[in-house]
């Protein structure tokens, strides 16, 4: 017993420590090597494509002014900036508020299916080269269009990842706190994925892709955004992260909103890596399976299993010696910390940092409870609509 708790508990650490630290610095020193791309020059706007910014609104009454406003506000020519929204089975006033801009084109059914099926339903009209999806409750900087659009004159990018930003007060409570700074510790991640190959999946606040390339998901897909960006990976065609082409939201509402958020990602991350089985094959697609693995498969998977393995494995190791004292004990005010957090949760407290080990632990604990989902049928793809503050 002493034995195999032994091994499970370095591998455990190995495993831990490579999927939070590890991975990082090593994509980071590669990407250094390789050396900064140099970008592309922006079109003059009489070269600029046309775009279709697509929109999936459901329910976003109190957003939807401001989003459409802000995206008709954005540099980039009128003419060539079709702003369209999708707003099946809403219920509130976002239909009637987005119908009173006459430059939107809105699309809407009482049925309530989904966003993957509104995406789907709608796409298939969109005649331009280039569409580009962003949520509703998001705000995006004046150039974001421009900025991603200077990535398709290169043949072999199939699509660009804008970037995720968290607007965070002073003083935030557990969700708004972890939430923003995992995001900047994701965004740096993602700006070296792409950098050295291409960036491992976007997130559904703004992404582009070339339209022809859109292939349309299963009607049960979970996190599309993901699926979809990897699917045009899968091609052949590299994403482009670009960090000057941002979406600002608030954070999530309370920590309650922030778990059944993180619980769904975590059921659809788990069954797009069931899904999309080809990605773990490095012949074919060599450097990007590992970073695959790395960056999305570990913490969807084996790590926080890890994490679980490492704590049991080490009060077995505990009188051993004084090194596994330590580490018992490093743990335990590590995990006395989150619980604290998750005690002190909606509390607004200025020092940020004091959330990490709870948000840490809750995003962890978040993958189990979506496995659970999975396993009972229970994870839809309809909107789970989750209160931003």
């Amino acid at each position: 017993m002493i034995e195999i708790s032994f091994y499970t508990f370095w591998i455990g650490i190995a495993l831990i420590v490579y999927t939070y630290v590890g991975y990082g610095v090593i994509i980071y020193i590669l990407s250094k090597l390789r050396g900064e791309a140099t970008l592309p020059s922006t079109p003059s706007d009489n070269d600029l494509p046309e775009v279709t910014l697509l929109i999936a609104a459901y329910n976003e009454e109190r957003f939807i002014a401001s989003k459409i406003e802000n995206s008709l506000a954005l540099a980039y020519p009128p003419e060539k900036l079709n702003v369209w929204i999708v707003t099946d089975g809403s219920t509130d006033k976002t239909l009637e508020i987005a119908t009173g801009y006459s430059r939107v084109k809105t699309f809407h059914t009482p049925e309530r299916s989904g966003k993957i099926h509104a995406v789907n339903r709608v796409i298939k009209l969109i005649t331009t080269p280039i569409v580009i999806f962003s949520d509703a409750n998001t705000v995006l900087n004046s150039a974001a269009v421009k900025n991603i659009v200077r990535h398709f004159q290169d043949d072999k990018v199939g699509g660009v990842s804008g970037e995720k930003k968290i607007k965070m007060n002073e003083a935030d409570n557990a969700s708004g706190a972890g939430e923003g700074i995992y995001w900047k510790y994701e965004s740096a991640l993602k700006k070296k994925d792409s950098q050295l190959s291409t960036a491992i999946g976007a997130a559904g606040e703004l992404f582009a892709l070339r339209t022809h390339l859109y292939n349309t998901p299963e009607p049960d897909t979970i996190i599309e955004d993901f699926v979809t960006s990897m699917k045009i990976v899968s091609l052949g065609y590299r994403f482009v992260y670009e960090p000057d082409a941002y979406a600002t939201e608030t954070a999530s509402a309370t920590i309650k909103d922030e778990w059944k958020r993180k619980v769904r990602i975590s059921a659809g991350g788990i069954q797009a890596v069931l899904r999309m089985p080809e990605f773990f094959n490095p012949f074919r697609y060599g450097i990007i399976s590992w970073q695959y693995i790395s960056h999305r498969v570990l913490r969807w998977t084996i790590t926080p299993l890890a994490l679980l393995l490492v704590l049991l494995a080490n009060v077995l190791l505990f009188n051993l010696s004084f090194l596994y004292q330590l580490t018992l004990y490093g743990q335990l005010v590590f995990y006395l910390i989150a619980l604290t957090g998750h005690f002190m949760r909606e509390k607004k407290i200025a020092v940020k940092g004091f959330f990490v080990p709870y948000y840490f632990c809750m995003m962890n604990l978040s993958v189990f409870a979506g496995v659970g989902r999975l396993i009972r049928n229970q994870q839809s793809a309809v909107w789970e609509k989750s209160e931003r503050a």
